[in-house]
């Protein structure tokens, strides 16, 4: 039992003293006779363990300072004991922990990524050393056989240069006498301009500068999809150009408007609380929040305006006229208050101008914006603002006036001279609104990529009998202006069916077709008596779209109004009429009688939308020598028979005959639109 650490009672003891220190010898001895062992017999390397060692620091110091860089508290480009002392101050407790884990994550994947690069370098130079001693083999055959080559071709060449140099100098005297009558020739384009105007002030511009922007914007390509025009096969699309190809230079970023004066600074934080209520949408708590700060700082400019925009928004979420006069009313006073910034008073100074715009109160408009004018009288912008509030009161006039005040102080003022060049053209003078257009439309400034425009160029263009009218149709359709190059109306309900002509199936009016076609006689009649008794009821054309002729009018329904005393004169075609609201009802259309006399030629034109189709029923019409082209279709007009086609086309009118040419027109309802869409679209 004691052999086996047994006792007699059967309990087991541990190792006495005597047996382990015995133990700790034996193991000790091993120890140290294997380390002697290994020195003697040179078992290790110690010299390369101890380079790898070395080259192991440095790799695990650069890894940790690439990775540990951002957590560099003392800003001297790394991190080292005197950041984890700062960062020790921030994390405390956290940071033993959080620094092992952190270093184990970032050693762990940098070592094995240094080693797998260490061996494919390795791998490449053995490559790259093998495929040189190839090269240079190679190389010294294809030297040798070269310079062979070459030696023989220059010689050559050395023949051939001694005997052209004869030639070339000939040449020369030639060359320079061409050059310097080019120069001459480019100088005088250079300076050679094109006069516009008849009686006041002349406009110059120069053909060169017109040149070179059409052909920068023009490129001409066949019509896709589009029936093509009968004159051109080419197309327009927009220029491609960069800043640096234009000449322009980059757009820089707009300066925020500073709106606080040193007031409204100390306020800041109260100004702000109440803003950020306004954006978040809570417009209610921040129109409270305003007028408790208009309330407490009532000469703060800051709080009134924000007071005026909060007016503004809840005067749209309520659709209230009479609260966005109330907001119009804030707006102004704020440009009463004391040391109110200029950038504040221009932002509510133009706000109130729009907005009174949309009340349709233009002559208030008008008032704003002079002052602004006054106000700031270098800002060409506010001029131009101005021009179209003239325009908008139908006063042409003073809209010239201004915006030739901004071509003078701004020559190259896009919006300017799109502006001038449609004032021009209403007062007829075609040819000299063309160059304003185009180039306002070629330089691209806000405002003047607007449909309006490239209708107007274009109309211009064909009364002038220039094919590249088409191509600014081309380019209005791809800027989503027109509908197509032909369907040119401005107001629109897009996915309504678009075809030149029709017929009355298609229209699903053919109880009004057949009403009219059955009593034409009764309405000729009722005509003819108006022409003979009351003349003076037809109306000549007053829209600009004759070349030349007569044509005149004389209209019963206007935008969905009846003319009750028109009507008094031909009672029966206005009874017959009532029972087909898709014509009375129409409210962006008319019917009326048309006479055209002999000679007469109508320009080519488009009517204003696509929510109506046009039905002509013939009156009284001579046997040869009138007809009417609608897109690239003719037709004549038959006694007691309707024609039915979309005037969203362009459309033109010949009266070639020797009598008058008297029709009815009846203007409908496109047949897509719905009922909620026939009561609500607006009048035309």
């Amino acid at each position: 039992e004691t052999k086996h650490g047994g006792s007699k009672n059967g309990k087991k003891e541990g190792l006495s003293g005597s047996s382990f220190f015995t133990w700790f010898m034996v193991i000790a001895l091993l120890g140290v006779w294997t380390s002697v062992a290994v020195v003697w017999f040179e078992l290790v390397d110690y010299e390369e363990v101890l380079a790898k060692a070395k080259d192991f620091r440095y790799n695990l110091s650069e890894v940790l300072q690439g990775k540990l860089g951002i957590y560099d508290a003392d800003g001297d480009g790394d991190f080292d004991v005197e950041d984890a002392k700062v960062l020790l101050g921030k994390y405390k407790h956290r940071w033993n922990n959080y620094i092992i884990q952190l270093s184990y994550s970032l050693i762990k994947e940098p070592l094995k990524k240094l080693k797998e690069k260490q061996e494919s370098k390795k791998e490449e130079i053995k490559d790259e050393e093998g495929k040189k001693k190839a090269r240079k083999g190679k190389d010294a055959t294809d030297r040798k056989d070269k310079k062979a080559v070459d030696m023989n071709k220059l010689k050559k060449d050395s023949d051939k240069a001694k005997k052209d140099k004869g030639k070339e100098k000939e040449k020369s005297l030639d060359k320079n006498v061409k050059s310097k009558e080019a120069t001459k020739k480019s100088a005088s384009e250079k300076d050679g301009t094109i006069q516009v105007g008849k009686d006041k002030e002349t406009k110059k511009i120069t053909r060169k500068k017109r040149n070179k922007q059409s052909s920068g914007c023009l490129k001409e390509r066949s019509v896709p999809a589009q029936p093509s025009s009968p004159e051109s096969e080419e197309t327009i699309q927009p220029s491609e150009k960069s800043y640096v190809e234009s000449g322009k230079a980059f757009p820089k970023k707009k300066k925020k408007p500073k709106l606080l004066n040193k007031f409204d600074k100390t306020i800041k934080a109260e100004l702000d609380a109440a803003e950020k209520l306004r954006k978040k949408g809570k417009i209610e708590e921040a129109l409270r929040a305003f007028e408790a700060l208009v309330s407490q700082y009532p000469q703060s400019p800051r709080a009134r305006y924000g007071k005026a925009q909060s007016e503004d928004d809840l005067a749209e979420k309520m659709r209230s006229n009479e609260m966005l006069q109330r907001a119009i009313n804030t707006y102004d006073e704020v440009v009463s208050l004391p040391n109110v910034p200029s950038d504040l008073i221009k932002l509510s100074l133009k706000r109130e101008a729009d907005r009174q715009q949309f009340l349709g109160r233009m002559r208030g408009s008008l008032v704003t914006l002079q002052k602004l004018v006054q106000l700031f009288p270098s800002d060409t912008s506010f001029k131009n603002d101005l021009g179209v509030g003239y325009l908008l009161i139908g006063d042409n006039s003073n809209a010239k006036k201004v915006y030739e005040e901004v071509l003078s102080l701004a020559p190259n003022d896009g919006f300017a001279k799109v502006h001038y060049g449609f004032i021009l053209k209403a007062e007829n003078k075609i040819a000299e609104s063309i160059p304003y257009l185009k180039e306002g439309l070629e330089s691209g400034d806000p405002g003047t990529n607007d449909g309006r425009f490239y209708f107007h160029l274009g109309d211009a263009l064909q009364r002038m009998g220039d094919k590249e009218a088409y191509k600014w149709y081309e380019l209005g359709y791809q800027r989503g202006h027109f509908a197509s190059v032909w369907q040119r109306s401005l107001y629109n309900v897009k996915g309504l069916k678009a075809q030149p002509w029709w017929t009355a199936r298609e229209t699903g009016y053919t109880e009004l077709v057949k009403s009219l076609e059955k009593n034409w006689k009764l309405i000729r009649d009722e005509g003819l008596a108006v022409m003979d008794k009351k003349r003076s009821l037809f109306l000549p054309e007053d829209e600009n779209l004759r070349e030349k002729g007569d044509w005149s009018q004389f209209t019963l329904w206007q935008q969905g109004r009846k003319n009750e005393n028109a009507c008094k004169s031909v009672p029966k075609t206005c009874a017959l009429l009532e029972r087909f609201p898709e014509a009375t009802g129409c409210r962006r259309g008319q019917i009326k009688y048309s006479i055209m006399h002999p000679g007469t030629h109508v320009w080519p034109h488009t009517g204003p939308t696509n929510c109506r189709l046009r039905m002509h029923l013939g009156l009284v019409i001579p046997k040869e020598g009138c007809r009417i082209r609608c897109a690239q279709e003719n037709r004549t007009w038959e006694e007691g028979k309707v024609l039915i086609f979309d005037d969203s086309f362009e459309h033109e009118v010949w009266q070639d005959a020797e009598n008058y040419r008297l029709i009815f027109i009846v203007d409908v309802w496109h047949p897509e639109l719905t009922a909620q869409q026939r009561r609500t679209l607006p009048a035309i």
